[in-house]
């Protein structure tokens, strides 16, 4: 089934079918759920050769932190180029538009550059699995045409294990290795999709932003895929003993309030397999659409950009799962940019990996200017062209990750926490250290196991005072004062 809508029409210049002038593609691919495990990323568990390829023709930034660990806020974020404080998104229900109307989306930026903008999936937020197949919480300016596939992992969902019977599907530990094939799976008819429009435009500049729904819970993939990660190859992620003595309680989660939603090991290994299969599913796809570019000529003209909404945990920290925290796992996300390597391209690009310390903020000013279409003034990242030539250049960079934490019976108020990241360390206040503080060194503790803010000495003291005035003129750490509701968080 395949739900079809224009949503706004074309611009005087997108209907100037073949008047390319040099201007490049640009395939935006988003994964839902996806942290950084990906063979790319050093691990070594993910079977990713698609993905891996294209990291080795563009660049991979290993060091790309999202700005809020949930949907709707890093998608909301990344598309208008500026920070959830200034959005006003950190929750599932507020949309961008209610704070600021005005603001030029990606989409829209091309569009006033003459580009046909289409949309294929999830890149702005959906509620999954309820919405897929809608428009879901869409903005409607930015597209002028959206495609919003089902496929049978929406009919299958009576068939899906939940691991947790008292939470929905959408938030719990919960999979399906389903019959079938990845063509027929919801991110399998959107690779179909999105191929259907490359083909249909390429002789004119488009901009697609094509978003894949998986490794998002439900876990569903075909058996083959599982079958990839026999589970007796699995292990849980190592923490020492007592790792969670030293964090704050505001620090983890509210939608896992017990190390492992108190699973057994046998059962927390069957969702990593599941997690997995979905991720090398996703790979599949990505495949066929950078094949497509190929088949279709046009892959040296087009701008590729591959990123995921946040981070993603696997049982990290003695057992925290799924999203919405400050730790590493969470606040850092997969990033992967290849330019054009034809046409009008103003320089000669590199490749490779970066261990630069860039922000998702920085997306929008530099896909805005691989192209050479005007961006507004007021975008709060900063261009990564310098790394895009030279992924090995000098680069002095810091990324800003908030979340807001929702009251429970673990926790009396809502709580922001803001955290910086640098090339060294990552220093954490919950709010504004009220609720607590963290910081850790990378350099010897990569793991983040010991939090050096608790009885710190004259070293620690003085990194935490350095960047705490660092963070706070980035980030406002303020709680929101209009009421948080837990239940949308």
């Amino acid at each position: 089934m395949l739900i079809a809508t224009v949503a706004f029409p074309l611009t005087s210049f997108g209907q100037r079918a073949g008047q390319r002038s040099g201007k490049p593609n640009v395939l935006f691919i988003a994964v839902d759920d996806l942290g950084c495990q990906l063979g790319c990323y050093d691990d070594l568990v993910a079977k990713t050769p698609h993905i891996d390829r294209l990291a080795s023709t563009g660049v991979c930034f290993r060091r790309a932190y999202n700005q809020l660990p949930l949907c709707n806020p890093t998608r909301a974020s990344v598309m208008t180029g500026l920070r959830p404080d200034t959005i006003k998104v950190y929750d599932l229900d507020a949309h961008f538009r209610d704070t600021v109307p005005n603001a030029l989306t990606l989409g829209q930026a091309f569009q006033n550059a003459g580009y046909f903008s289409g949309r294929v999936g999830k890149i702005f937020h959906y509620n999954v699995p309820a919405s897929i197949g809608t428009d879901g919480f869409d903005d409607p300016p930015t597209w002028n045409r959206t495609v919003n596939p089902k496929g049978r992992d929406k009919t299958d969902e009576a068939l899906v294990f939940n691991a947790e019977p008292h939470r929905k599907i959408s938030g719990a530990l919960s999979w399906l290795a389903a019959d079938g094939t990845g063509e027929e799976q919801t991110d399998g008819m959107i690779a179909t999709e999105t191929i259907k429009i490359m083909r249909e435009k390429k002789d004119e500049p488009f901009f697609l932003g094509v978003g894949f729904f998986r490794p998002h819970t439900p876990y569903v993939a075909p058996k083959k895929y599982f079958d990839m990660y026999p589970t007796e190859s699995l292990r849980l992620p190592f923490a020492p003993e007592g790792d969670r003595d030293d964090i704050p309680t505001a620090a983890f989660a509210h939608n896992c309030p017990v190390p492992n939603y108190s699973l057994e090991d046998a059962t927390l290994l069957k969702a990593t397999q599941a997690y997995y299969a979905c991720v090398s599913m996703i790979d599949d796809q990505v495949g066929r659409l950078l094949d497509s570019l190929d088949e279709l000529g046009i892959a040296d003209n087009t701008i590729v950009v591959f990123w995921s909404d946040h981070g993603y945990h696997l049982g990290d920290h003695n057992g925290v799962w799924q999203k919405r925290t400050l730790f590493e796992q969470g606040a850092r996300a997969p990033l992967i940019i290849r330019p054009q390597r034809t046409g009008d391209a103003p320089k000669a690009y590199g490749s490779g990996p970066t261990e630069a310390i860039v922000e998702f903020v920085d997306i929008y000013p530099t896909v805005a200017e691989l192209a050479g279409i005007e961006s507004p003034d007021e975008l709060e990242g900063r261009t990564l062209l310098p790394l895009l030539v030279d992924p090995n250049t000098q680069w002095d960079g810091n990324a800003v990750t908030q979340v807001l934490r929702p009251a429970d019976d673990r926790l009396a108020e809502p709580v922001m926490g803001c955290s910086i990241r640098t090339k060294r360390f990552r220093f954490t206040e919950w709010g504004e250290g009220k609720h607590g503080t963290e910081l850790y060194d990378h350099q010897a503790d990569p793991g983040e196991f010991n939090n050096l803010a608790v009885e710190p000495d004259a070293q620690a003291t003085a990194v935490m005072n350095r960047l705490r005035a660092l963070l706070r003129s980035k980030a406002s750490g303020k709680t929101p004062t209009s009421p948080v509701n837990p239940k949308r968080l």
